[in-house]
């Protein structure tokens, strides 16, 4: 069973993944993959300095994500450029991941992708599990915890899909606005449904 967990901004998403990786669970994370997938000398990064030219590389070779950001921010056109760069290649590095995991005799895998809807990555797995919070509560942590003023954590918070939409497209949430313990019980219930078991074949 291939689990994709999701979220919003701030709602705790890697809290539960961090819950499942401790029972266990083989995670494939999205960001991670993101990051892998531009690594120097890679395929991707080649594709992406043809498009945008020599200065979104870095003097090391990395991929210069400030200057990228900077180009793409305001640019609609060059965003979807890069998108239609990074997403395939992103795609393609967690498909190969998850038969890797299956190869070696997984019987559940958890696919980590925050813009799981935002990506239309529902066919890639079997089951989605999101993490949801109160927008009152979201909106409270980015301005604590991430610093962010009133605006910015306004724009964030709408410049994702509403929690509602991702709470109808599950097959089941976790309501992440009370304790660490209320969320790990809610947890421990979903995967008994669903019989996900941790242990290899």
């Amino acid at each position: 069973m291939i689990i994709g967990l999701t979220g919003s901004i701030a709602s705790g998403k890697s809290t539960v993944s961090e819950m499942l990786k401790n029972q266990g669970y083989p995670i494939i994370d999205a960001d991670l993959v993101a990051r892998l997938v531009v690594e120097p000398g890679s395929e991707t990064l080649e594709q992406i300095r043809q498009a945008f030219g020599p200065e979104v590389i870095s003097s090391d070779g990395t991929m210069n994500r400030a200057k990228v950001g900077e180009i793409i921010f305001n640019d609609p056109v060059s965003r979807k450029t890069l998108n239609n760069i990074i997403h395939p290649a992103i795609r393609q590095e967690m498909l190969k991941q998850r038969y890797e995991l299956l190869e070696q005799g997984f019987k559940t895998i958890i696919m980590d992708i925050p813009l799981l809807f935002e990506s239309r990555l529902q066919y890639i797995v079997d089951k989605i599990l999101v993490v949801s919070v109160t927008e009152e509560n979201q909106y409270k942590r980015l301005v604590e915890r991430n610093g962010f003023t009133e605006k910015e954590a306004r724009v964030r918070i709408n410049s994702q899909l509403p929690m509602s939409v991702k709470e109808d497209g599950a097959d089941a949430v976790i309501y992440n606005n009370g304790t660490l313990e209320e969320t790990k019980q809610q947890l421990s219930r979903i995967l008994v449904n669903w019989q996900a078991v941790s242990e290899k074949e």
